[in-house]
């Protein structure tokens, strides 16, 4: 499982690379330039679907939840936090030029695939991949209205994330049972572990909320009410994934078996 997870993160970032490296050579020829800021608007474009497969956005996403699966905690940490943070600069600095409507249709489709993908697993790292597939989208929503609160989003989905992969790492756990027969050996991590989890589901007050709410602000400061619905719609799928986490992670305890006489 680990060498086709390899194969598969292999191949799909030299796929992604590759287009970058074609859109920006076709941008040369064309404009006599390789600077990020002059690019036409079809090399934006490829560019930016580039950039989303290496972020895991969808319609890209179809190699994070296998790849997560088939590496350790610490490594699919690795991937779904560190791995984002050179595509999300290039997206910045573009962010300009960024065709609006594109990472709209990605975000939304990145928070409904990603809620939907994660209400029928039972493994933590895939369940927190289709969680980072979700956090995505929300990032991709502003980052061409406000630059900002997509790298506040980030921010958060890090601080977020992190400590739910640590505490993976210390219980040893990979599968939801092994979180529910975590509380009786570590109750601290676990109470901490499910305080994060609520967090990174946007429950207020929690900090998780802010990101989320300052998007949906904006969006409807910019008159997009129909896609802020549909993304807070959408969002109640992951959130559903997160309240069962966490009530499997604090509320639930594991059976004892006794030794009784016949």
């Amino acid at each position: 499982r680990a060498t086709e997870a390899a194969t598969k993160y292999y191949l799909t970032q030299t796929i992604a690379s590759t287009t970058m490296l074609f859109a920006a050579t076709m941008n040369a020829l064309t404009t006599s330039n390789w600077e990020m800021h002059l690019t036409t608007e079809p090399t934006t474009t490829i560019i930016t679907m580039a950039l989303m497969m290496k972020m895991a956005a969808a319609p890209f996403h179809f190699w994070l939840p296998e790849v997560s699966q088939g590496t350790t905690t610490m490594t699919a940490l690795t991937i779904l936090t560190w791995q984002k943070i050179a595509p999300l600069l290039i997206l910045l600095n573009t962010s300009n030029k960024t065709n609006i409507t594109l990472l709209l249709s990605s975000a939304t489709l990145s928070i409904t695939l990603g809620g939907l993908g994660g209400l029928n697993q039972t493994q933590l790292r895939k369940l927190m991949a289709f969680s980072s597939i979700t956090h995505t989208g929300w990032i991709l929503t502003t980052l061409s209205m406000a630059p900002n609160i997509s790298l506040l989003t980030f921010m958060v989905y890090v601080m977020t994330t992190t400590p739910i992969f640590l505490a993976m790492n210390i219980t040893s756990s990979t599968t939801m049972k092994d979180i529910g027969t975590a509380w009786t050996t570590s109750p601290s991590l676990m109470l901490l572990l499910s305080t994060t989890i609520l967090s990174t589901g946007g429950l207020p007050p929690m900090t998780g909320f802010m990101p989320k709410w300052l998007i949906l602000n904006k969006m409807m400061c910019l008159n997009m009410t129909v896609e802020a619905t549909m993304m807070a719609m959408a969002s109640l799928l992951s959130l559903y994934i997160y309240m069962r986490l966490m009530y499997l992670s604090s509320m639930t305890t594991p059976p004892n078996t006794t030794t009784m006489p016949m």
